[in-house]
């Protein structure tokens, strides 16, 4: 086997996850330790992160590691990456989960907060990748997961500038899964809807979103299942709910009746 197909056995592959101290990278490191990888869990959170981390010893039986990591500064990203390839072992598998929401209405969101959506959401993704995938060219092998959004494909009220940053994860791996392909890497795609996390903490000022969801809501536990088993897999996308990505679909082909409804019925914040 060649490339990517080589990670299908995750046995003592380095999984290095970046926003792995809650959400969805949590339950992405616990899966990824019990299928026995080498977990490399970075954010910077460092006391949850550390709890995390030592979970997934538990569940591998192999140490786990711990790198405080904000993918908004690129000295920190140039730094850690460098230091993990160094201290761990070459990087098998990137999952880039770190990001952050706020619902607000596009002429009351501040300016500080728009830049640092993308400067996390974005542009830390961005440079995360690039570094890493720079030592994975040279090996001919890798993996990288981008944590995107439905909401980079279907755009509601009160979602203008994460709906921006999350559209800008997709154009960037669409582009970048033709260029490292003949690399032997892969770049995987993740939308979900809703997930039942901590990030509707400070996305949600009303704390009431997730309540209105009714069964849309994900389980972090299956989803994060759903990212690990495409490791090894030339899979471009996961895109969950499946009544989310068939209404991906209709909006594509019905764009004012997508507005309709998006506007109306499935407008919950």
């Amino acid at each position: 086997m060649k490339g990517y197909k080589q990670l299908k056995d995750l046995r003592g592959k380095v999984v290095v996850i970046t926003g792995a101290s809650s959400g969805l990278g949590e339950k992405i490191a616990y899966n990824a330790a019990s299928r026995g990888a080498i977990v490399v869990g970075c954010a910077r959170n460092f006391t949850k992160l550390e709890k995390v981390m030592r979970t997934c010893e538990e569940l591998s039986g192999q140490p786990a590691h711990i790198y405080t990591l904000d993918v908004s500064q690129p000295n920190q990203i140039d730094r850690v990456v460098a230091k993990i390839e160094t201290e761990v072992g070459p990087i098998a598998v990137l999952v880039n989960s770190a990001g952050f929401g706020l619902m607000e209405e596009a002429l009351k969101i501040e300016r500080p907060v728009t830049e640092d959506m993308f400067r996390v959401n974005v542009l830390g993704l961005i440079y995360m990748t690039q570094n890493v995938a720079l030592h994975m060219a040279e090996r001919r092998c890798g993996a990288i997961i981008n944590i995107a959004s439905m909401a980079g494909k279907i755009s509601t009220p009160k979602s203008s500038v994460y709906s921006a940053t999350k559209a800008a994860v997709l154009g960037y791996s669409n582009s970048l899964r033709l260029e490292l392909k003949p690399l032997g890497i892969s770049v995987l795609t993740v939308n979900p809807g809703p997930i039942a996390t901590n990030f509707f903490n400070i996305a949600d000022k009303s704390g009431k979103y997730l309540d209105s969801l009714g069964n849309v809501v994900l389980d972090p536990v299956v989803v994060a299942d759903k990212i690990m088993r495409t490791i090894g897999t030339n899979k471009r996308e996961v895109n969950v709910p499946y009544i989310m990505e068939l209404g991906h679909h209709v909006y594509q082909m019905f764009p004012h009746f997508g507005d309709f409804l998006t506007n109306g019925i499935f407008n919950k914040k």
